[in-house]
């Protein structure tokens, strides 16, 4: 079930690096400019290992 929804945790993941990118440069709000390096380092993990896990085959996808 991963290996279907890898590309999109993917990206889910690629949005949360430039969320915390975009937490760390704003003024405003202290909790998120705490929080934004933990945001782009989960990030930055998540991605590692989701750009990793290869797509599941045409007989894969057939089977289901």
């Amino acid at each position: 079930m991963l290996r279907t929804y890898a590309h999109l945790l993917e990206a889910a993941s690629t949005a949360l690096m430039l969320l915390g990118i975009i937490a760390l440069c704003q003024p405003w709000s202290e909790f998120l400019h705490r929080y934004s390096v933990l945001m782009i380092i989960i990030g930055l993990v998540a991605f590692n290992v989701f750009s990793r896990i290869q797509p599941p085959t045409a007989a894969e996808a057939a089977a289901r």
